[in-house]
């Protein structure tokens, strides 16, 4: 087993280091299998979804090519390799190098991944397709309300199409067997942890939610191997979560990532990686409109911990309800009192 100081100086490299250079430990093999030195995430149905969560990870003419696929995904499936490489002001060659960096032959298969996909939203409602319009102050609250339905729509499937559904098994598997569950974030993390807390309390599973790292390392250090720890971080990039994790991985407890990016940090530092997927819209960025993929990926770990702890779970999920049901009584006997 490593030690602290070991793992702490991993740490700090792997924060500091490109996000390319790895790939995050527990992941399945064949999911990261990218061409020229970049990462490809061949799992999933959805390639755009695909482009989303490398986009951070490419730079140059490559990323280029990825922003203008995400802007306008059908004009590029009606594209040929020319097209899109002059209107990417890159070149055909650099398309090619983006294709086989998504895991695909060449441009060809990639084009019809797209044609295909763009079909699909296009029969199933036209008005998915919209998402990437920008909210203007003067907008309606009615054509708000759609961008946002639409984009965190988007995001869900995108998240399903992420998701290694092998990864949440495994995941639910340890929680399910832990004495102790440790849950980590920071800001808007922290209260998709939170969440996540509370729902494993009520099934029985003893789990603390640390949003303070001077609390949350005095936590992780007196972890031990069957114990869990779940670190949340939208970006991955987030010191505090990373150094929580690897205190508690110094300890030989299971690691867990929720993040947007396979690459990050967080990811490599954990035993085993959840990932969700983001669509941002004006006034409402990345970090924030990640939270409900997060709070879906949670719902079905935790659903599955509860599968797999059926009969602990039903019996404290009843004497937890029992426990309130007189306060709910009583509230709606002030209400009737009063009506």
């Amino acid at each position: 087993m490593a030690s602290r100081e070991e793992l702490t100086t991993a740490v700090h490299t792997a924060v500091s280091a490109s996000p390319v250079s790895s790939i995050p430990a527990g992941a399945p093999a064949g999911q990261f299998s990218g061409a020229d030195g970049f990462p490809a995430i061949v799992t999933g149905d959805s390639v755009l979804a695909k482009v989303r969560a490398q986009l951070p990870e490419l730079t140059g003419a490559l990323q280029r090519v990825a922003e203008l696929i995400l802007a306008d995904p059908a004009a590029a499936a009606r594209s040929t390799i020319v097209e899109l490489a002059e209107r990417s002001g890159t070149s055909p060659a650099t398309v090619t190098r983006f294709c086989r960096a998504l895991g695909f032959v060449g441009y060809a298969e990639l084009r019809l991944a797209i044609a295909g996909e763009t079909g699909r939203a296009s029969r199933t409602g036209g008005w998915t397709m919209d998402i990437g319009r920008e909210i203007q102050p003067t907008d309606p609250l009615e054509r708000v309300l759609g961008q946002i339905m639409a984009a965190d729509t988007q995001a869900m499937h995108d998240t399903a199409s992420l998701l290694d559904l092998s990864e949440v098994e495994r995941a639910a598997e340890a929680i399910a067997r832990a004495d102790r569950v440790d849950i980590y974030g920071a800001s808007g993390s922290a209260l998709v942890g939170g969440e996540m807390q509370f729902c494993l309390h009520r099934i029985g599973v003893a789990a603390w939610a640390w949003n303070d790292t001077h609390n949350g390392l005095a936590s992780a250090s007196l972890l031990k191997p069957g114990d869990v720890a779940l670190g949340v971080s939208h970006s991955g990039q987030t010191r505090e979560t990373i150094e929580m994790i690897a205190e508690a991985s110094s300890r030989g407890a299971t690691t867990i990532a929720l993040t947007s990016f396979p690459r990050s940090a967080l990811a490599e530092v954990a035993d085993i990686v959840m990932l969700t997927a983001t669509q941002a819209t004006t006034f409402r960025p990345d970090a924030l409109s990640a939270r409900h993929p997060q709070l879906v990926v949670l719902d079905l770990l935790y659903i599955a911990v509860a599968q797999r702890t059926h009969e602990r779970a039903h019996a404290a999920f009843s004497v937890t309800a029992q426990a309130v049901a007189g306060h709910k009584s009583a509230a709606s006997g002030k209400e009737a009192s009063s009506a």
